[in-house]
């Protein structure tokens, strides 16, 4: 219902752990992990500015899955991926700009817009750091979630959170693909 996208409310729980995804303007684009070390830049400078514990991360070659944890007192999510993506795009070189993108001076890497859902219950985050963690095994680049480079799940196999032969087969949903 695009009448109904007007009116959406962003969930804001202060100290709050979410789910993210964000997504490149063009699927076909893959500069996420051609460009990973802008985006990795980009990333340390703004939770540098103003830190998150990162639960899990997966950068694929279109979008990016993210679950957060924000310091107590903190709901300051959307400026801190206005950041990253605003940081992100000024570090490449792109001259492809819609007349609207250009009034808004923006580059047109990004969607506008980013799919958030705040964790409710430990059930709900182990679904969702799993999500991360399955993500390039769901979109075929990848036969096990430890192969795929750019994902958190390599800290995770090291701390002892997810064993190293973990399938991915058990994600389910689609959690804002």
């Amino acid at each position: 219902d695009p009448a109904g996208m007007s009116n959406y409310k962003r969930v804001r729980v202060a100290g709050g752990t979410y789910f993210f995804t964000l997504r490149l303007a063009s699927d076909e684009r893959s500069d996420l992990v051609q460009h990973v070390d802008v985006l990795r830049e980009a990333y340390a400078a703004t939770t540098a500015e103003a830190p998150v514990r990162t639960e899990a991360i997966v950068v694929l070659p279109n979008h990016l899955h993210a679950v957060w944890t924000l310091p107590p007192g903190d709901d300051g999510y959307s400026e801190r991926w206005r950041r990253i993506k605003a940081r992100f795009s000024r570090g490449l070189s792109i001259n492809r700009r819609s007349m609207s993108k250009e009034r808004r001076r923006e580059k047109g890497v990004w969607q506008r817009r980013f799919w958030e859902h705040a964790i409710r219950d430990e059930a709900d985050f182990k679904a969702h750091l799993r999500y991360c963690w399955g993500n390039p095994v769901k979109h075929g680049y990848v036969a096990r979630p430890a192969d795929w480079a750019l994902s958190s799940i390599h800290r995770d196999i090291r701390e002892g959170r997810i064993d190293a032969q973990w399938s991915g087969e058990e994600i389910d949903g689609t959690f804002g693909e």
